[in-house]
């Protein structure tokens, strides 16, 4: 039994007509009698009773039309559905989300989603080291991570550049700066992060360090300041990170830590997206030029992702207000 056997059926079952079904369907007559009288045979059911000139559906008949036209309606569905996949108008995208990107991924989602709104985005947060092998793998379409991707079946592009930032403890004496150079950092200790987990930002700054003439002591961690584990190190004294991104601390210590400007000419590190080279998927490729065009034309978003330092928490906000209105 093939679709046009049902096709063929619905069409002499809605006109009660060979004749008039087959002009529908422009074709001859005899053929058509010939693909109903096969599929009859096939089904071991009579579905129209023959009278002379007249054609009438049986009580099979019946229960069969109803039956194919919403099989019919399903395989229109399926074919539209292939359409608009293929169009890029609908799919699921799967985002790898590095540490401390979420502000601007989540620019980038919703800007697709009005432009695409029956695209799904599965977002997932993936070390930045572990990109790679999440998109070979195919667990993730498109990465957003800190450097670009270095696999030759991967293809990356630079978004945009943001600035490194030094995250402290407010007890530290360095807090009070406005801003930090590294050779401030002569006597603190440099929490890195592992380099198998983000492998750009440890090379950048063992780097910046090396160029600085500094050589800190070095704590490695598998945590970083957006990490309570990480956050909780630095706002006890145990050392300081080189961070990116726009407030680069965990949120349950931002009245316990402060991230301030590293004033370096090389402290800025690129942002890459990332994808399977020679991808096909209009899905994705549609998701990867809103990505382009936002960010790399956004100028306004790089600007707040430059500005990193830590704003004081709300209740010393208050705080302060009363004391300014009891002075005045």
């Amino acid at each position: 039994m093939e679709l046009h056997h049902l096709r063929y059926f619905v069409a002499v079952a809605e006109d009660l007509s060979f004749t008039r079904a087959a002009k529908r369907l422009r074709m001859a007559q005899p053929p058509l009698s010939r693909q109903i009288r096969s599929l009859e045979n096939e089904i071991g059911v009579q579905l129209f009773e023959r009278r002379s000139a007249k054609v009438f559906l049986t009580d099979a008949g019946c229960r069969f039309l109803n039956a194919v036209r919403s099989v019919l309606e399903q395989v229109e569905l399926a074919v539209d559905l292939a359409r608009q996949t293929k169009s890029g108008e609908l799919g699921t995208v799967r985002v790898g989300l590095g540490k401390g990107l979420g502000d601007v991924v989540s620019l980038v989602i919703n800007r697709h989603m009005r432009l695409f709104p029956k695209i799904e985005v599965d977002v997932r947060d993936i070390l930045s080291g572990q990109q790679s092998e999440a998109l070979l793998a195919r667990k993730i379409d498109v990465g957003f991570s800190h450097g670009p991707a270095t696999a030759l079946e991967l293809a990356s592009e630079k978004l945009f550049k943001e600035n490194l930032s030094v995250v402290l403890a407010r007890t530290n004496p360095l807090a009070k700066r406005p801003c930090l150079r590294l050779k401030d950092l002569s006597h603190e200790t440099l929490l890195l992060i592992e380099r198998s987990i983000s492998p750009n930002v440890h090379d950048l700054a063992l780097s910046l360090c090396r160029d600085a003439g500094l050589s800190p002591r070095i704590a490695l961690t598998e945590s970083t300041c957006y990490d309570e584990a990480g956050a909780m190190m630095a706002a006890s004294g145990k050392g300081v990170f080189i961070a990116v991104g726009k407030n680069p601390a965990h949120p349950s210590f931002a009245d316990r830590l402060v991230a301030l400007n590293l004033r370096e000419p090389l402290a800025t590190i690129d942002v890459h997206a990332a994808w399977r080279r020679g991808e096909s998927s209009s899905t994705i490729l549609n998701f990867i030029e809103t990505t382009r065009s936002l960010l790399q034309r956004a100028s306004r978003v790089m600007d707040r992702r430059n500005s990193p330092r830590i704003g004081r928490p709300a209740v010393a906000r208050l705080i302060q207000r009363r004391r300014r209105k009891k002075r005045r």
